[in-house]
């Protein structure tokens, strides 16, 4: 499961908790998010999210 951060206020998407707040179940890809969907703290698009790089 990715992480994906806003650029505008740094807010972590994390796909493996989704978005309570936002009726997001938990295990939703990112990729998977409605395309209406924004940052939950700011209001940015999903256009304004980058995923982290996961450590190996």
């Amino acid at each position: 499961m990715g992480k994906y951060r806003c650029t505008i206020c740094d807010y972590i998407y994390d796909e493996s908790t989704g978005d309570a707040n936002g009726g997001i179940k938990p295990g939703t890809k990112f990729t998977d998010l409605p395309a209406d969907w924004v940052c939950p703290v700011c209001g940015a698009p999903k256009d304004m999210f980058e995923q982290i790089k996961q450590e190996t």
